[in-house]
């Protein structure tokens, strides 16, 4: 896996600006899997970064980079809370969280709508999809909007802006851990 993609999938993970990113990969084998889970996460754990194998569908890993901080504060959230404990979380511990989606990954081809928790995505635009079965939504950028659409095209419109300028970086030899912003 390459810098270059990691950093087109996830920039603002990367930078700070949000909880998580996923993307599938084809990796060789299982060896390899390993070998670049591992030496990704540790290049970046010092920034507050950590890289998990979600599921393995098919020929194809569902790969989460995401900052274990950040998403221990949006599960804490009440809304957050209140839509994980009714889908039969445990709300106690992110990392339990975690593990139960990936358990409903597995078991399932379908994503469990909630994911979008584990992506930063406000708590009342995952509802909005629960609830109106991914229908009616305001405005369609990185997620469906069911909330503040103003507030979400500028989320939007940052999130590419971020994508495209760590890309150049990238380009033009910019290392992923000079990119990656400090856990604050």
């Amino acid at each position: 896996m390459s810098e270059e993609m990691l950093v087109k999938y996830c920039s603002p993970t990367i930078m700070g600006m949000k909880t998580g990113n996923m993307f599938s990969y084809r990796f060789e084998n299982k060896a390899e899997e390993l070998d670049t889970l591992r030496t990704f996460n540790k290049r970046l754990s010092a920034k507050g970064l950590r890289m998990i194998p979600l599921r393995r569908l098919n020929d194809k890993t569902l790969v989460y980079l995401y900052r274990p901080s950040k998403l221990k504060k949006d599960l804490k959230d009440r809304a957050a809370e209140s839509i994980l404990s009714s889908r039969g979380y445990s709300c106690d511990n992110a990392d339990l969280c975690l593990a139960e989606l990936m358990k409903r990954l597995r078991k399932n081809e379908d994503f469990p709508h909630e994911i979008g928790l584990f992506l930063g995505y406000p708590p009342e635009d995952v509802s909005g999809f629960i609830e109106n079965h991914a229908e009616g939504c305001k405005c369609v950028g990185c997620w469906k909007v069911y909330g503040d659409a103003e507030k979400a095209k500028n989320t939007f419109d940052k999130y590419k802006r971020c994508t495209e300028l760590c890309c150049a970086l990238v380009a033009n030899g910019f290392k992923i851990e000079q990119l990656a912003a400090e856990e604050v």
